[in-house]
């Protein structure tokens, strides 16, 4: 199981110390490590920093941490490989842009054991992990409904389109994600107690798990919600697609690990 860490705020924040935190769990994730962050107020590039080996032996990312990371937007992440190889261009974030050019980034922590409409990126992601598949089917259904519209979507047709994608790809996978699309923030979980959220006026975090011992809630459950600069804009559809783990999906992982 991954770990995801995530943050929208109306201010540039230092997070470094919720950073060295959430690194230092990477004794048991360790099968890479990536940043994204904005550096720079009003826009929606993401500068990325990377590394295959365990967060907490990267001298990189030591030497980042030493200086104040500051930022209104963040994602990161640490991997437990379970599908995929442990290489750079399997860690997390994955991103990719729309026809329009604007860049979609994900992180996720899950998996997807039965979703048909992901099989055919399989031959042409980057990588081999079901994480990136779903990047590319999200930005594959963008690009479809601007065709349709002969237009860019907005914010409140980007937001049904996510909320319906969500709704049919939680059914049965596990599906804790973070998704950013350059305006948004987009949040999601249906495996219980495995996605926490930090309301700080106007900055929230999220967290695979509580960081400091301030007062750490559960993200809404079953449920999409989106952020913009600190505050829910969004809410989606209760679907209810709780994810359970169960006997045949743990043979499933297993199998799948023991050939990485």
């Amino acid at each position: 199981m991954c770990e995801i860490f995530g943050i929208s705020a109306s201010f540039p924040c230092v997070i470094n110390d919720y950073l060295k935190t959430f690194y230092s769990h990477s004794s048991l994730h360790p099968h890479g490590w990536r940043l994204a962050y904005r550096a720079e107020e009003n826009s929606s590039a993401l500068k990325i920093y990377k590394g295959k080996e365990p967060a907490f032996k990267s001298k990189y990312l030591e030497e980042k941490l030493s200086e104040p990371v500051v930022t209104d937007l963040a994602l990161a992440h640490i991997r437990y490989a379970t599908i995929g190889n442990v290489e750079f261009k399997n860690c997390h974030p994955h991103k990719k842009a729309d026809r329009l050019g604007h860049q979609w980034t994900l992180i996720h922590n899950g998996t997807i054991f039965d979703f048909k409409p992901l099989d055919k990126f399989i031959s042409y992601q980057s990588g081999d992990t079901d994480s990136e598949r779903i990047l590319l089917y999200i930005v594959d259904e963008v690009n479809k409904k601007q065709g349709q519209l002969y237009r860019g979507l907005s914010p409140q047709e980007r937001f049904m389109l996510i909320d319906e994608i969500i709704c049919r790809m939680s059914k049965g996978n596990k599906l804790n994600l973070i998704l950013y699309d350059g305006e948004f923030m987009y949040v999601h979980t249906n495996y219980a107690n495995s996605l926490y959220f930090l309301n700080k006026g106007d900055c929230a975090l999220f967290s695979t798990q509580p960081l400091s011992p301030e007062n750490w809630q559960n993200v809404t459950f079953t449920t999409l919600v989106v952020y913009k600069w600190g505050k829910q804009v969004f809410t989606g559809t209760n679907h209810n697609n709780v994810y359970i783990e169960n006997e045949e999906n743990l043979k499933y992982l297993y199998q799948i690990f023991s050939n990485l």
